[in-house]
């Protein structure tokens, strides 16, 4: 395998596999927002060769959303395939865009819309509502975590994924922020404990990175336990916002995620990489990024 992954400016992966296919779904990176008025998906059998799967969404579902298609997530649920994203990069409770949500019957869709309506177009929590991550627990439960502006929130899912269910207290979309926390949150399951990642730092200069948590619980509380994504010298800094994979046959889990090239100063150049994962004694040892493996 070589890095990057694919060819061209891509940023915001997540990562899915479904019947012996992996998945990515991509942000186009674009520092003009205008420009990014569509998501992208790459599909592989060997994780080297990959299908490009051009602008999933049907868009004319979306007359509000003028810019900044960015920062997808997707899971199937039920037999059908959900794409979350966030729209319009807004600023304030009242304007137009937010989280979006569309449904496919397959994994390539194309995603028509689902609601008619974001699925959240506010601030909860001081959080602003794009980076999502749908994470489905071993009991079925959908969650969706998201926020940027340095707060996280998490929220279920109901069963036909049109809106939220409440927790215990009430709540249903309760802050997890943990410390540290910037944007980019996602979530994966081992040996019956909880692993939130999420990213620090700038997403346009090399400070980018990703720190972890770990918790008994999908709602926390998340003690950041230290960095396992950071620049490495000469290969690349920024990395950043990512999903994962896993492949149970050799139970190897891989960080599908964006990273720069040292040194260049344009925000929107970045590029999909993947490399290993290991877990070691109830935490994630240091990723080491590579060129090729």
């Amino acid at each position: 395998m070589t890095n990057p992954v694919i060819p061209g400016w891509y940023a915001d992966p997540e990562a899915r596999t479904y019947q012996g296919r992996h998945w990515i779904y991509a942000t186009r990176s674009f520092t003009e927002y205008t420009q990014q008025m569509n998501l992208d998906a790459f599909s592989s059998v060997d994780l080297i060769h990959w299908n490009r799967h051009d602008s999933i969404i049907e868009m004319k579902d979306f007359p509000w959303i003028w810019r900044a298609v960015w920062a997808p997530t997707q899971i199937e649920h039920q037999g059908r395939h959900y794409l979350v994203f966030a729209s319009n990069d807004i600023q304030k409770d009242g304007e137009a865009g937010g989280l979006e949500i569309a449904v496919a019957d397959s994994p390539e869709g194309p995603y028509r819309g689902y609601l008619g309506k974001p699925l959240i177009d506010r601030f909860i929590h001081g959080a602003q509502p794009i980076d999502a991550h749908l994470f489905k627990d071993d009991d079925g439960a959908v969650y969706l975590y998201y926020g940027g502006w340095g707060h996280c929130n998490v929220a279920r899912m109901n069963e036909d994924m049109t809106g939220f269910v409440a927790f215990s207290d009430g709540q249903t979309v309760r802050s997890i922020t943990p410390p540290g926390y910037v944007e980019g949150p996602c979530m994966i399951k081992k040996d019956g404990l909880y692993y939130l990642m999420w990213s620090m730092g700038g997403w346009t200069n090399g400070t980018y990175r990703v720190a972890y948590g770990v918790s008994a619980s999908p709602l926390g509380p998340f003690a950041n336990e230290g960095t396992i994504l950071e620049r490495q010298e000469p290969v690349a800094e920024g990395p950043g916002h990512h999903g994962y994979l896993h492949l149970p046959d050799e139970d190897e889990w891989l960080i599908v995620y964006h990273r720069r090239i040292i040194g260049d100063k344009e925000p929107g150049n970045r590029v999909l990489c993947i490399d290993r994962m290991e877990f070691e004694a109830g935490g994630i040892k240091p990723v080491i990024m590579t060129d090729r493996w």
